[in-house]
């Protein structure tokens, strides 16, 4: 009995030190080991709505982009502020959205489609598009107002629009545009058709179609400087995927990039 005895005492001791060592040798996955966070999805498609502006300065950073995360595919939907604000308030889906104002993004963070704090990336202001060669001789804001001129603007609701406004107003200057379009880029192609003698845009879509429209600056433009902030939208599908463009928007090569057609920094 005692030989029994210390067989078992010894069997026992032996299977808490076994146990023992293979608690040491594994490693814990429980909370705060780090096996638990997830990581950022290797592929998918990143939906991104921004502003019309931003057209030519965001394709080729959505390039970039794709090829630093291979398997990720960029999908923009480039409109108005004001018609990207109401397709996310009906529910349109999309991972980050990129404003021509303040005003929009604001709209879109009271009705809560935004996921945190929207950054600004950039600033914006207007010039007046003409055809090429300027045959009719625009030199100034207040030359829009002479008689014979097709002037097209965009609507009041859409960033651009507004700053037109404010520069009216600023200036005691009143326009009778012959139409009124929902973002910039309808403006730009009104004046590169022959629709429309002048249009105002912004610094960057003129600069954007040199070869196509002259462009025409104008010092009263300073005094409505359109900021442009990013965020990041609420229930995101691409969510991480979405933190990232918009980090890269803010950083060194999104500055580069939005600087070449005439972006000024943010303010």
């Amino acid at each position: 009995m005692k030989k029994l005895a210390l067989v078992v005492a010894g069997t026992t001791a032996l299977a808490l030190l076994a146990g023992a060592c293979s608690s040491n040798d594994e490693p814990s996955a429980g909370p705060g080991s780090g096996s638990s966070s997830a990581p950022a999805p290797a592929g998918g498609t990143l939906t991104v709505f921004a502003a019309a502006s931003l057209t030519e300065s965001f394709n080729a950073l959505g390039k970039q982009f794709e090829a630093a995360h291979p398997g990720v595919k960029v999908s923009f939907d480039y409109e108005g502020s004001s018609s990207l604000v109401q397709k996310l308030d009906n529910g349109a889906k999309a991972d980050v959205f990129a404003s021509a104002d303040e005003k929009n993004m604001t709209k879109a963070v009271q009705g809560g489609v935004i996921d945190g704090q929207p950054t600004v990336f950039a600033t914006n202001k207007l010039a007046i598009a003409v055809a090429k060669g300027n045959p009719k001789g625009i030199k100034s804001f207040s030359d829009l107002t002479k008689g014979g001129l097709t002037v097209v603007v965009c609507a009041q609701q859409v960033p651009c629009g507004s700053a037109t406004e404010t520069v009216e107003k600023n200036t005691g200057t009143t326009l009778k545009p012959a139409s009124e379009e929902t973002d910039v880029k309808q403006v730009l192609a009104k004046v590169q058709s022959g629709d429309a003698d002048a249009g105002l845009v912004y610094v960057t879509d003129a600069t954007s179609a040199a070869g196509k429209v002259d462009k025409v600056d104008f010092p009263e433009s300073s005094g409505a400087v359109n900021k442009y902030p990013i965020a990041v939208v609420k229930d995101a599908p691409q969510a991480a995927l979405a933190k990232q463009f918009s980090d890269f928007v803010l950083g060194a090569q999104g500055k580069d990039e939005l600087t070449k057609i005439g972006f000024g920094p943010a303010q």
